[in-house]
């Protein structure tokens, strides 16, 4: 075929295809726009999921009449004025596509008036081309009505999901909206029915109530930090609140809602250690740094940013997020369930000896959230320390707390230097795959910085010669085979680093294990440590190390409230 130029509608519809992907896109530009023209109030209406009709209406500043039809010409924007602004964005739409690109593939109709015109404009667009537009008396505001959504692309409409599907993605654009400005008024119907109204909120923490419940809004934890002009702040959940997927690791950066890969890593980082393996926090985060930093020209949906200082922005929100954690966060409270119960079987082993190495200060000091001194009181089952605090009952998982201990003492050991090895008397001969024995060759640094000291015996053997000094003698296998399982295995998004993996499994095996006896001494010894741990709620995997049942919660189990 020889090379032609595309007919107008063609290109339109095409380019359309770049901004509107779904209803919920269409959503998204018009509450953008109903936002940046300083609207107070904004009602959006949906019929058929967005296919059959979609209205905004706001109380914002209108459109004059004369640049109504300009409004919906591709490439016009009022936003722009010279391509230096294009690189210090301060408003959510800039690009002047998103109305040319809707009319283009839809029926569109516009009411619209500003405060300062005693009569507002009506223009009617179909596929692109305005059919109609004359005066009509109004209130000052713009509504947009979006009819037939793709009825000149048909093929477009294969794409779409169903009803549901296409009515949960606009909610979603929504809601998230209605938590980044809630100083507007969000009102949402679909077919007819209000699904919400949410009034202005004096802060976002009233908007998180209203959206998600009083119970999940309170238990979060606020985050607030500064670095020159870069500011965080907002909510994440403490430790034990958790979630199974990151639908609500929500950022907002300069007032747009992002869907951003960094972020979410910053602040899975700052949970390292306190979340079992595929669980997930709340977390809602307001993130502001001047315009300039930031380049939101990536894509034409401006979902995607890109930072000039990646870094910076990773380290101001990972500190954020670390600092609440650390400073802020609740020692879990024991609620009730229904779980059947699971009988614990008391180990043979002999009476477990406490190394000195954990009876040291672990690498960081206490606060505001740490545990409170504790009085040992006894063990249930060979697994559980009771002891009571100045506040009520505590209950802690021997090995969960013993893992944690031995963690950040062996964490603040590993800034030092190597860690302790403990030469074998007898180097034991291990067979593994030939790939494996490339894996132990290519971090051999590593591993004897950790304490092992591993030498090629033959094509399928190596000869394990040292280990950690805390491995005991039946957990050095163990511990090599999880060694394998980490050097093998992807990175996960919460773990540091090949390292951190490799230290938390260390202290597994190396902890005392749920079933074995203590006496009161090790007790105290172990709690006295867990005591003076940074993190002292979960252990390295995520799992609870402390329980706290509160003196009102017995008092009123026994029948003693009055």
């Amino acid at each position: 075929m020889p090379i032609r130029i595309l007919e107008p509608e063609l290109v339109a519809q095409i380019a359309a295809g770049e901004v509107v992907e779904r209803p919920a896109s269409v959503v998204k530009e018009l509450v953008e726009n109903a936002l940046d023209a300083g609207a107070s109030r904004i009602e959006v209406e949906i019929e058929g999921g967005g296919r059959r009709r979609i209205r905004v209406a706001d109380d914002g500043c209108g459109i004059p009449a004369a640049e109504v039809p300009l409004a919906f010409a591709r490439h016009a924007t009022s936003k722009l004025s010279s391509s230096e602004d294009l690189f210090r964005v301060t408003t959510l739409g800039f690009r002047g596509e998103a109305l040319a690109a809707i009319a283009a593939v839809a029926r569109v109709t516009c009411r619209t008036r500003p405060p300062q015109e005693t009569l507002g404009t009506e223009l009617r667009i179909e596929g692109g081309k305005i059919v109609e537009q004359h005066p009509l008396a109004r209130p000052p505001g713009t509504e947009i009505i979006v009819e037939d959504l793709f009825f000149n692309t048909p093929a477009r409409l294969k794409f779409l999901k169903g009803e549901g599907a296409e009515r949960r993605q606009i909610d979603l654009w929504i809601s998230r909206y209605a938590l980044a400005y809630p100083h507007v008024h969000f009102i949402l119907r679909h077919n007819g029915r209000e699904i919400f109204s949410l009034p202005a909120a004096r802060e976002p923490r009233y908007r998180l109530a209203a959206l998600y419940g009083t119970e999940l809004a309170e238990a979060l934890l606020e985050v607030a930090e500064e670095e020159g002009a870069v500011r965080v702040r907002g909510w994440i959940s403490p430790p034990g609140m958790d979630r199974p997927d990151r639908q609500e690791l929500v950022f907002f950066v300069n007032g747009r809602w992002v869907q951003d890969r960094m972020l979410p890593a910053a602040v899975l980082q700052a949970y390292h250690t306190l979340l079992p393996g595929g669980r997930y926090p709340w977390a809602f985060l307001w993130i502001d740094v001047p315009p300039e930093q930031v380049d939101v020209n990536v894509h034409p949906a401006k979902i995607e940013i890109r930072f000039r200082d990646p870094d910076g922005i990773f380290r101001v929100v990972q500190r954020a997020a670390h600092r609440a954690l650390r400073e802020t966060a609740p020692i879990p409270v024991f609620r009730s369930s229904n779980l059947p119960e699971r009988p614990l079987k008391v180990s043979s082993l002999p009476a477990w000896t406490f190394p000195e190495t954990t009876s040291q200060t672990p690498g960081a000091e206490s606060s505001p959230s740490s545990l409170p001194p504790l009085r040992v009181i006894g063990q249930i089952q060979a697994s559980y320390i009771i002891a009571e605090g100045p506040d009520g009952l505590y209950l802690l998982d021997q090995h969960a707390a013993h893992e944690r201990v031995l963690y950040e003492t062996l964490s603040a050991q590993r800034q030092e230097g190597p860690l302790p090895a403990q030469p074998l008397l007898q180097p034991l001969l291990i067979d593994v795959p030939p790939e494996e024995i490339s894996l132990l060759e290519e971090n051999r640094g590593l591993l004897e910085d950790l304490g092992f000291r591993i030498e090629p015996f033959g094509p399928h053997t190596v000869r394990l010669q040292a280990v950690p000094a805390i491995l005991s003698t039946e957990a050095i296998l163990p511990a090599f085979q999880d060694l394998l399982m980490d050097l093998q295995g992807s990175r996960r998004p919460m773990e540091e680093t090949l390292e951190g993996r490799l230290i938390r499994n260390i202290c597994k095996r190396a902890a005392v294990k749920a079933g074995q006896v203590l006496n009161i001494e090790q007790m105290q010894h172990l709690v006295r440590a867990l005591e003076r741990c940074a993190m002292p709620w979960t252990c390295p995997h995520g799992r609870p190390t402390v329980l706290r049942f509160p003196l009102g919660q017995l008092a009123r189990q026994f029948g003693r409230e009055e």
